[in-house]
């Protein structure tokens, strides 16, 4: 079968190749893919960023598709079944993370797409566990990015609660900014999404999903349209997006007081200049968010089921398989929004 090799831990070296189909044994399935998208991890693995990657390994984590077999112990799952899944290949099962099925703490787990071979293929294997079935009015595209929604799940509904009554500001207009702010207003809380002039059609966008305010922070000054909106308090809940520090600071800054900061994005160095007077001074909790869990899966499925997500509306540009390197460079070069590769 075809799939997309990441070689060593070098930047580059990834290679569309001829690889066995893989096997399962009789806990697992077989998925036939039908689309995967390009998650900013994936770029970090290609330019050689990502220390947990253990090539060579075939990248792609975000995906759906049908399954083609299942291993003799399989219950709940057939042939035929339209399915996405989640990354966890492999979890120790005794540390008091797997216990409590906080599975993406576990200090031994494996994942898809950067241990053990994952979706930028024509075929992907996992353990039953981590498949599902997906609802009869969710379609494959729509489910092919239903990880990066329960990574915005977990951040969202499981290390904070939005309230009916809250004000909401989010920052980063990309697919996890998007994905968050359509959650946050599933919750029905105001959402304000803020990002840079080059991001005009991205906030246009924010807008038709529903988003309240939109503020283009070069052109407009944030915090005067935030006290203005909150009585000169600021804002109940901020979610980080970007991976951007300065806009880490700025989120603490606009915070009232006995806020939460959520910190969803990833930044680009381990240590930054954090302005931790702002989180004594003013009781802020911060709270780190990483990755996603069975209980993210099940409720971004449902938001899907109910409509009240649109992952498709994302989603700008797809691409054949053979063709990964023209999506790789439109994430690269930042155009685009959720770029997604067709095996």
């Amino acid at each position: 079968m075809k799939a997309l090799l990441k070689k060593d831990n070098s930047n580059g070296n990834m290679e569309l190749v001829d690889i066995d189909e893989p096997k399962i044994d009789d806990n697992q399935v077989k998925i036939k893919v039908a689309y995967s998208g390009i998650c900013g991890s994936d770029i970090h693995s290609y330019k050689g960023e990502y220390k947990n990657l253990r090539p060579p390994v075939v990248l792609g984590h975000e995906f759906s598709g049908i399954v083609v077999d299942v291993g003799n112990n399989v219950k709940g799952i057939k042939v035929g079944d339209k399915v996405t899944s989640e990354t966890t290949y492999y979890i120790c099962g005794k540390c008091e993370y797997c216990k409590s099925l906080d599975y993406n703490l576990c200090p031994d787990r494996k994942g898809v797409g950067t241990q053990v071979n994952g979706s930028f293929a024509e075929y992907v294997v996992n353990r039953a566990e981590s498949i599902h079935v997906l609802p009869e009015n969710v379609d494959l595209l729509s489910a092919s990015i239903t990880e990066p929604l329960a990574c915005c799940v977990h951040a969202v509904l499981e290390k904070t609660n939005v309230e009916l009554s809250d004000i909401v500001l989010i920052f980063g207009p990309g697919s996890m900014g998007l994905l968050t702010a359509q959650i946050v207003k599933a919750r029905g809380a105001y959402v304000i999404l803020a990002g840079m002039t080059k991001d005009k059609d991205r906030l246009k966008l924010a807008e038709s999903l529903g988003v309240d305010k939109t503020v283009d922070i070069q052109n407009e000054n944030l915090e005067e349209i935030i006290m203005d909106l909150t009585n000169g308090y600021g804002v109940d809940k901020v979610f980080e997006c970007s991976g951007s520090i300065k806009a880490t600071n700025s989120g603490l800054s606009l915070l009232k007081k006995k806020g939460t900061l959520v910190q969803v994005g990833i930044f680009a160095k381990s240590v930054n200049e954090l302005d931790e007077d702002k989180i004594i001074q003013k009781e802020i909790i911060y709270v780190g968010s990483r990755s996603q869990k069975p209980s993210s899966w099940d409720r971004a499925l449902y938001l899907l089921q109910t409509g009240k997500v649109n992952t498709k509306a994302i989603i700008t540009d797809i691409y054949d398989l053979k063709d990964w390197e023209k999506g790789f460079n439109k994430v690269m070069n930042g155009e685009g929004i959720k770029v997604v590769l067709k095996p």
